[in-house]
C-alpha cells in the first residue's frame, strides 16, 4: 500500500470483480470492491466518518460506453486527482470530453498480465503522488523555509520546529529563551519571514549593548534639540519596524524604567519620541529573547512581572547543544558548506574527532562550534581533522579508540551515535551522486531481504514501501530470483 491509500474496484460483473479482487489481494493491494451504482455513496460515507480520504486509484469495469463520461465526471467531482484505470471492454477513446479522457491513465484487458498490472498500478501511484505533492506544496513551502536555518533532527529541534510552525503566522508576542549561542535570533528571523509581515522590516535591537541613557532614544527616536547632541530628528527602532517585527534581544538586560515604557507600548500600541508630546501609533510584532532566568529576576525585583506576562504569551525554549549532540554531524556539514559557499576554505572531520566533539560540553553552543570550524579551516585548509588536530579542550577520546559508540546512559537515553560513521561528507574531488544513491538503495534492499529471509513482503515492510514497488526495484537491479517468496 502506498501512503495507506486503497484501490477502489468498481464493476457490476460479480464474478470478474471477485477474481480481480483475488489478484489484487495477491499483490498486497487489498481493494475495496463495489457495484457501479453504490460505490461512491459508500466511499463518501466512510470518508466523512474517518475525516480523511485514502483512495489511491479507481479501477472501473463494466459500464455502458455512453455512461463512461458520466462515471468519469462523477469521479472527478468527488476527487479531481484520482487516477482511473479502465478494464474489460471499456474504451476511453469513446469519451468526448478531453479533460475526462485524461483521467484514464491506462486500459487493461481481463485477466491482466502480471507485468502489465504491476506497471499500471505503479503508474497510478506516481500519478497520485505527483498531485499530492503539488496540493501540499504551498502548505509545506512555508515550513520548509521555516526550518532551513534550524539544522538538526533531534527531538529537541523537532519540538522547536513544531512550535515555530504553530506561531509563525499568529499575531502574538513570542519570548525565546535559551543559553547564548543557541540560535535565538535564527528563530526570530524565521518567525518573521514566515508571517504575513514578511514584506515589512525585521529590526533587531540588543538591549544589553546600548547604554541605558541612549536606549529610550534608540527605541522611540527623538526630536531635534531633545538633548545635547540631538542635532536632527531621528526615527527609533519602533518606527523603523512599522508593519514588521521588532526583535528585542537580551530583554533581561533592559533597565526597569525602560521596562515600564515597553509595557505601555505593548498595552496601548503607541509611544512618543524623546522630546515630543505627539503620540505615534505603532503596528509591530514584538519577539523578545533572553539567556537569563526572568522568573528569578522577578523574585529579585530586577524584572517587572507584568511585562514578563506580556512578553511570555508564547514561549519557545532553545535547547543547548549538549542536549542535542546527535545534531553535531549535521551542524558540521552545514557550517562547512557555508564556508565553501562563501569561498573561505573547507575542512573535514574524521569519525574520532566528531565523537570527541560530541563529548564536549559546548558552553558556547552552536556559536562555539562555528568558531571551531572556522579555526580548523584556517589551521588545516582542505585537510581532514583528527582528534590530535583539535585544540586540547576538545580532545575527549583517543585517536586509536576502537569503540566510538556513545553510551545511552551518559546522554539521557538518546540513541547511540552509530550513524556517525556513515554520515555523508562530500569528498574533496566530488562524487557521482546517481551511482552513489543507486548502490545505497541496492545495498539497503539486499539487507532488508537478508533480514527477512528472502520474503519480499516482509522486506517491503522493513523499507516502508509497497511490495509491488519493491518488486519493480528488484527487477530493475536484477535481484529477483526463481522461487523467491512473496508471502
Amino acid at each position: 500500500m502506498w501512503a495507506e491509500k486503497q484501490v477502489v474496484l468498481v464493476d457490476d460483473n460479480h464474478q470478474r470483480r471477485h477474481d480481480f479482487g483475488v489478484i489484487l489481494d495477491f499483490l498486497g493491494e487489498y481493494p475495496r470492491s463495489f457495484g457501479c451504482d453504490d460505490w461512491l455513496a459508500t466511499v463518501q460515507d466512510t470518508e466523512s466518518r474517518q475525516g480523511s480520504r485514502n483512495v489511491g486509484c479507481v479501477l472501473l469495469g463494466s459500464c455502458d460506453h455512453r455512461a463512461l463520461t458520466k462515471r468519469l465526471r462523477e469521479i472527478h467531482e468527488w476527487d479531481a486527482t484520482a487516477p482511473v484505470i479502465v478494464f474489460g471492454d471499456l474504451d476511453p477513446e469513446t469519451v468526448d470530453d478531453p479533460d475526462m479522457r485524461r483521467k484514464v491513465i491506462a486500459q487493461l484487458e481481463f485477466p491482466p498480465s502480471y507485468n502489465k498490472l504491476l506497471d499500471t498500478l505503479h503508474r497510478a501511484q506516481v500519478y497520485r503522488e505527483q498531485f499530492d505533492l503539488q496540493s501540499h506544496h504551498r502548505k509545506q513551502q512555508r515550513d520548509l523555509q521555516l526550518f532551513r536555518s534550524l539544522v538538526g533532527t533531534s527531538r529537541e529541534v523537532q519540538k522547536v520546529r513544531e512550535m515555530m510552525a504553530q506561531v509563525a503566522d499568529k499575531e502574538v508576542t513570542v519570548l525565546i529563551t535559551g543559553e547564548s549561542g543557541t540560535g535565538k535570533e535564527v528563530v526570530a528571523r524565521n518567525l518573521h519571514y514566515n508571517s504575513h509581515r514578511r514584506h515589512k522590516p525585521f529590526v533587531p535591537v540588543n538591549c544589553g549593548a546600548i547604554p541605558r541613557e541612549l536606549l529610550e532614544s534608540e527605541l522611540f527616536g527623538h526630536e531635534k534639540g531633545a538633548f545635547t547632541g540631538a542635532i536632527t530628528t531621528r526615527a527609533g527602532r519602533f518606527e523603523m519596524a512599522q508593519g514588521g517585527t521588532l526583535f528585542l534581544d537580551e530583554i533581561g538586560d533592559m533597565p526597569l524604567d525602560m521596562q515600564v515604557k515597553i509595557l505601555r507600548v505593548l498595552q496601548e500600541r503607541s509611544y512618543e519620541r524623546v522630546g515630543s508630546n505627539k503620540t505615534i501609533q505603532t503596528d509591530v510584532r514584538i519577539i523578545a529573547a533572553t539567556h537569563k532566568d526572568l522568573e528569578s529576576m522577578i523574585t529579585e525585583g530586577r524584572f517587572r512581572e507584568d511585562l514578563y506576562y506580556r512578553l511570555n504569551v508564547f514561549p519557545i525554549e532553545m535547547p543547548a547543544l549538549r542536549e542535542r549532540i546527535e545534531d553535531i554531524p549535521l551542524l558540521l556539514n552545514e557550517l562547512i558548506t557555508r564556508l565553501e559557499t562563501e569561498k573561505r576554505g573547507s575542512i573535514r572531520f574524521n569519525s574520532a574527532s566528531i565523537m570527541s566533539l560530541c563529548r564536549h560540553e559546548w558552553a558556547g553552543n552552536v556559536r562555539e562550534l562555528a568558531n571551531l570550524v572556522e579555526r580548523m579551516a584556517i589551521l588545516h585548509p582542505y585537510g581532514v581533522v583528527g582528534v590530535q588536530d583539535l585544540p586540547k579542550k576538545f580532545r575527549h577520546v583517543e585517536e586509536s579508540d576502537e569503540d566510538l559508540q556513545l553510551p545511552d546512559s551518559e546522554h539521557n537515553g538518546r540513541p547511540a551515535l552509530a550513524s556517525l560513521d556513515i554520515t555523508a561528507l562530500l569528498p574533496v574531488n566530488g562524487i557521482d551522486l546517481k551511482e552513489y544513491l543507486t548502490n545505497l538503495e541496492r545495498s539497503l534492499i539486499q539487507q532488508a531481504l537478508d533480514d527477512s529471509g528472502g520474503v519480499v513482503a516482509r522486506a517491503a515492510e522493513k523499507l516502508k514501501t509497497r511490495r509491488t514497488t519493491l518488486v519493480e526495484k528488484m527487477r530493475k537491479y536484477g535481484m529477483l530470483r526463481p522461487g523467491m517468496s512473496d508471502d
